[in-house]
């Protein structure tokens, strides 16, 4: 049975919230002051008159009970209210000001808004719940059909099985007939309009690519005359796993299936005032401690305080990372080898001490200020070993993609790699940091860092 009622939606929500807020003013008037009878009178009848024409003028410019049914959620329900009333409380504090209207009692506003909010809110979640209780009974559904059958029209049929409390009812697939399709179509192009009719489909989704695009204008061209409506359903899921964007030039959407995840530009924002914010305070507070520092690495071995070394960072981009000296001058005097770990040979007893506590990785900071680095992020790597890596594990071209890092989820849970297998094992937790970064998740990072340096567990 199909009863649509969805017209009376907006006047009956319109009506109750009317109600709710002239009832939480009668409310809040009578806990401030125990009695109801003075509130039609002055000042506070103007007030009243107020409150309500304040109301009117929101509805009238906000439009805000208008909901899709994808919207129709508890979550939407609730922020457009604390939006109206947001807006609703800043227009009558305008007005207190400048009719200097402070005999009024903030008391009773207080209290208003609070019993308006609540009962507001209770009424809309009890209606959601209702109606969505109502909607998963087969009452005031939405007819709709797919037109080009495949995966994608498999998918949305599945989401509205799974989620029967929004109202859609399936009637079935159309399209050309072939061997993929046969016995699951309710019927072909000609059929099409009058099982649109005799049905009264409400919803019409259209598949690309599988729908003939002849078909699809003629679909979009009928639908006011028919009254139905026309949603296009097209799978850029693919595209959107590997970072794509829409792009809007006017009015034109464009797809931009350029990795845009790794470079979103509120997360890098935030990322980068950190990173320079925080490198400013540990070069500034602890200067007295890089030089005690760079003193001790002076006179417990013969070289330079610190090491430059080209290592690989963002996008490519080949860059001079800064430490202070752990291993014995000419180290690598006959190419690049790995660190041995604590016990390698070549690492100074001071150096040692350094690596356990990560303080060999200070001047980095320098790096971070300078933009090549990040605090948090995947550990930069010489190219002669990326090109190692790349033969075992080619998903490390990913992390390119990130700003390399001082510390990282890799520095943490695994440490200095000895060899490229160990390099590798050290990439598996990298590579959890693309998709879950956030500054929350990088200030663990630090805090687990911290703690490692604290203990000394640094290898």
């Amino acid at each position: 049975m199909r009863h649509r009622y969805s017209i009376l939606f907006f006047p009956l929500h319109i009506i109750v919230d009317f109600l709710s807020l002239n009832a939480a003013f009668l409310g809040g008037y009578w806990i401030k002051f125990q009695t109801t009878e003075t509130v039609s009178a002055p000042p506070y009848a103007s007030l009243w008159w107020l409150f309500n024409a304040v109301w009117l003028v929101e509805i009238l410019i906000l439009k805000p009970y208008i909901y899709p049914r994808q919207l129709f959620k508890a979550n939407h329900l609730l922020m457009n209210l604390l939006v109206l009333t947001t807006i609703h409380v800043a227009v009558i504090s305008i007005c207190w000001v400048a009719i200097k209207g402070y005999y009024y009692s903030r008391e009773h506003l207080l209290i208003t808004y609070t019993l308006f909010v609540s009962m507001a809110a209770a009424v809309r979640i009890g209606g959601l719940i209702f109606l969505q209780e109502y909607r998963a009974r087969g009452y005031n559904n939405r007819r709709y059909i797919i037109v080009g059958y495949g995966k994608l029209a498999d998918s949305i049929r599945s989401f509205y099985e799974a989620h029967p409390e929004m109202g859609f009812r399936f009637c079935g697939y159309f399209d050309r007939p072939s061997p993929e399709n046969e016995g699951l179509l309710q019927g072909d192009y000609a059929s099409l309009e009058p099982y649109i009719t005799r049905e009264s489909i409400d919803c019409i989704y259209c598949c690309m690519p599988y729908i003939d695009n002849d078909q699809m204008k003629v679909i979009t061209d009928r639908a006011e005359s028919m009254d139905y409506q026309v949603k296009l359903l097209v799978d850029f899921r693919g595209f959107m796993a590997r970072g794509a964007s829409v792009e809007y030039h006017d009015f034109l959407p464009v797809l931009n299936l350029s990795s845009q995840m790794l470079a979103d530009f509120r997360v890098n924002t935030l990322k980068r005032a950190f990173d320079i914010v925080f490198s400013l305070g540990v070069l500034i507070l602890g200067f007295p401690i890089f030089l005690i520092l760079g003193l001790i690495t002076r006179l417990t071995s013969s070289g330079p305080v610190l090491y430059a070394q080209e290592r690989v960072g963002r996008d490519g981009k080949i860059f001079s990372i800064y430490k202070f000296r752990s291993m014995y001058t000419d180290a690598e005097k006959s190419g690049p080898v790995l660190s041995g770990g604590l016990l390698d040979s070549r690492i100074t007893p001071w150096g040692r001490f350094m690596r356990q506590t990560r303080l060999d990785e200070l001047p980095q900071f320098v790096n971070v200020l300078k933009g090549d680095m990040s605090v948090v992020g995947p550990r930069p790597e010489r190219q002669y070993f990326i090109d190692k890596i790349v033969e075992i594990a080619p998903e490390y071209q990913s992390l390119l993609k990130v700003k390399p890092g001082i510390t990282s989820i890799g520095q943490i849970k695994f440490g200095y790699a000895a060899t490229i297998e160990e390099m590798v094992q050290r990439l598996r937790y990298d590579l959890l940091y693309p998709d879950r970064r956030s500054f929350l998740f990088d200030m663990w990072i630090i805090a687990q860092t911290l703690r490692v340096m604290a203990q000394g567990r640094g290898k």
